[in-house]
């Protein structure tokens, strides 16, 4: 396949960015994106392979296309009934725990069953939590973030330093059909 200008302002264009866009996200000048687009300079490989990485991921599903939103978070100090209470009442399996609005953990059905015994309806989920789930842009390409659901059971999605979302396996599932 020969990969040439015009091929490059197609596919920018089928992605719909601006050079301008698609300058920033390679890491050139939009300038140097123009002169590619119409033939007047003969870009390095490496340019040219970042150019059409950027190009074809831009048609690929993004976290924020298939995330859940309205994330439900849990605090240090709240008893594992009422966390596990919501769990059940909204049909999820973990929850992020936030500290002075910082994610400072993760409670999920696992880790309440690690710790299962008589008084853990009791116990404050500090107790109980495992470490947070990881975070990524609402941008991150599904892709990107498949092998994180192999090891873990969700991702969380940030816009900026907002949570916006959270990614889970049973949402990557909704990609097959």
């Amino acid at each position: 396949m020969l990969i040439t200008g015009s091929t490059i302002r197609k596919l920018r264009l089928e992605a719909k960015l601006t050079q301008k866009k698609l300058a920033e996200l390679v890491g050139v000048s939009q300038a140097h994106i123009a002169k590619i687009e119409q033939g007047k300079v003969d870009p390095r490989l490496s340019t040219v392979n970042k150019i059409l990485r950027v190009l074809t991921e831009s048609k690929e599903k993004r976290c924020k296309d298939i995330m859940t939103r309205g994330v439900i978070f849990a605090k240090l100090d709240d008893s594992v009934l009422k966390v596990s209470e919501i769990m059940v009442r909204h049909a999820i399996s973990q929850m992020p725990v936030l500290n002075k609005g910082k994610v400072v953990g993760t409670i999920t059905e696992e880790s309440i069953i690690r710790k299962l015994s008589s008084n853990i309806a009791e116990e404050k989920v500090e107790r109980v939590m495992d470490p947070p789930l990881p975070m990524v842009s609402e941008d991150t390409s599904i892709s990107a973030i498949r092998p994180l659901l192999e090891r873990r059971q969700g991702v969380l999605v940030a816009k900026g330093k907002r949570i916006v979302g959270i990614m889970t396996r049973s949402d990557l599932l909704k990609t097959i059909g």
